[in-house]
């Protein structure tokens, strides 16, 4: 929320603010927000390629209580004046998608809070936030392993376990499924994990090697 982008929606016209309309129901209902698709150019965007295809969105919300004067700067979210002479809270987002812009508003919200679940997952289940030296690419490693760790996790929570274990987090997966007691032994040219029959895990390792031997034979043709 740089001030350049403030001034660019505070100048934005009022037939460009469009109502935010909320779906419930199967029906669309009025909410006090409004947003508009506003024309602002960063300085960087003249040195990315491909950044044509941005597109900045401001949203807009009429401020209940009114501000008293001077003290706009002070309140602990941005606003803007508008054209009938009230106060706005703004907020904005940056996309690339050819979609709506309330459509992606929506998406956006709807979504909000799961990017800080995912770095505090990885920051703190995967270590990715205890780095290991004090030379860039050597960290830059680390964080990849990190990241690698955490794709790996998710495709085994959505791809082969059932959906009772979307929501878990690594340690409760390491101490039902992955830190298990078993003895490994070489019989026959052949590594050989022993398990106990009674253990609670046991019919879903079996699950989880039955759906890791069909994704890796591929869709059926």
């Amino acid at each position: 929320m740089t001030p350049e982008f403030r001034q660019a929606m505070a100048q934005t016209a009022a037939e460009e603010w469009h109502p935010l309309e909320r779906e419930v129901a199967g029906k669309k209902v009025p909410t006090e927000q409004e947003w508009a698709q506003v024309c602002f150019l960063p300085n960087w965007i003249g040195h990315r390629k491909g950044s044509a295809e941005y597109r900045y969105l401001a949203m807009r919300e009429p401020l209940r209580q009114a501000t008293l004067p001077g003290m706009e700067e002070q309140l602990p979210f941005p606003t803007i004046a508008g054209d009938d002479g009230g106060r706005y809270k703004v907020r904005g987002t940056v996309t690339n998608w050819a979609l709506a812009g309330d459509e992606v508003i929506w998406w956006s919200w709807g979504r909000c809070g799961k990017g800080e679940e995912t770095h505090a997952i990885m920051k703190n289940d995967l270590a990715g936030g205890k780095l290991p030296s004090g030379d860039f690419g050597e960290n830059a490693a680390w964080w990849a392993i990190a990241v690698l760790a955490f794709n790996l996790q998710r495709a085994m929570q959505v791809l082969v376990l059932d959906a009772s274990w979307a929501g878990k987090r690594l340690k409760a997966m390491r101490l039902s499924l992955i830190a298990l007691p078993g003895r490994v032994a070489h019989h026959a040219r052949v590594l050989v994990l022993w398990l106990s029959h009674h253990h609670p895990s046991f019919p879903v390792l079996l699950q989880c090697r039955r759906r890791i031997v069909a994704l890796a034979q591929g869709p059926p043709a």
